[in-house]
């Protein structure tokens, strides 16, 4: 469990309450394609799959989502961003996810859905 005096898992130096847990939670939305990708990340590290299932976007969006119990995400890098601000309707976010044993690197797409940014797709980097 996350301590108030712990940094967020998505790697910003604020409390996980004041940072993502308040998207979680849905007393706020992500303003941005990148805070959206982090609380995603974060939800993975929590395996919160009603909440990553909730930002994504309904067209690409899976059925069902399973979430393996044994992986551990370690850590999160944001690469790069493109777009995805409050003045945007898209956006990209390049990140490296890292688990024990391995990363992930990908270069994921967002789009806005009635004001909200939703988690479209994204293609694997090496």
């Amino acid at each position: 469990m996350t301590s108030s005096r712990t940094p967020c898992p998505c790697g910003l130096p604020e409390a996980y309450e004041e940072c993502c847990g308040r998207f979680h939670a849905g007393t706020a939305s992500a303003p941005t394609a990148e805070r959206l990708m982090r609380s995603r990340y974060v939800a993975f590290v929590r395996r919160d799959g009603a909440y990553l299932l909730r930002t994504w976007h309904p067209r690409s969006r899976p059925a069902r989502l399973d979430l393996d119990p044994a992986m551990r995400w370690t850590g999160l890098e944001i690469l790069a961003t493109e777009d995805g601000s409050a003045f945007h309707a898209t956006g990209t976010v390049t990140f490296r996810a890292s688990y024990r044993g391995g990363s992930l690197h990908e270069r994921s797409r967002f789009e806005r859905v009635d004001g909200a940014w939703a988690y479209v797709d994204g293609d694997f980097l090496e």
